[in-house]
């Protein structure tokens, strides 16, 4: 209920926002700008809803399935100084070390670590669902239109590009 109510909060400032985009844009500068404007702002916007959508939907699925990825064995500081636990206490030197042993025991571990492919599919699911597919192709083709029409002014563009994901995490910061 939190995060509908959140979501909705996001869409009005988000509504209110593009209202002033297109009337600073009706005021200033010409219908092709204004198309410029819109159209980045609307494939942006939805860029970033479908992507919240789906990582939603992502961290649903792995709290019903109690898939945890993180290991939380070592802190983030440790992790960022001694990424491939070089210096642990853990690890026993060992003075004299068959090469072709070691490169076997580590390929044994690459091939253990190694994912299934529906272990795959399901972390994928997020980066490959039909939302964010289709709004990343409402924005490659909203920018190719704007191109082939010649109503692409590039500054403008990237501005509405910019304004809903700043928005976005402003509201998200705040709600937190």
């Amino acid at each position: 209920m939190m995060m509908r109510k959140t979501f909705l909060n996001i869409f009005k400032i988000l509504l209110i926002v593009n209202a002033l985009l297109t009337l600073l844009s009706l005021l200033f500068f010409d219908i092709g700008r204004l198309y410029t404007i819109q159209i980045g702002f609307i494939s942006s916007t939805l860029v970033m809803i479908a992507s919240v959508i789906s990582y939603k939907r992502m961290v649903n699925t792995r709290v019903e399935h109690n898939i945890i990825t993180v290991d939380d064995s070592k802190d983030v500081i440790e992790k960022l100084e001694d990424p491939y636990d070089l210096y642990s206490d853990d690890s026993v030197v060992q003075e004299k070390v068959d090469l072709s042993q070691s490169i076997k025991e580590e390929k044994k571990k690459l091939k253990e670590n190694r994912r299934t492919l529906s272990q795959t599919l399901k972390d994928t699911k997020a980066a490959l669902s039909l939302y964010r597919i289709g709004a990343y192709a409402i924005l490659i083709l909203g920018f190719l239109y704007l191109n082939r029409q010649g109503l692409l002014h590039i500054p403008s563009y990237l501005l509405a590009l910019g304004i809903p994901p700043v928005v976005i995490v402003m509201m998200l910061l705040k709600e937190k």
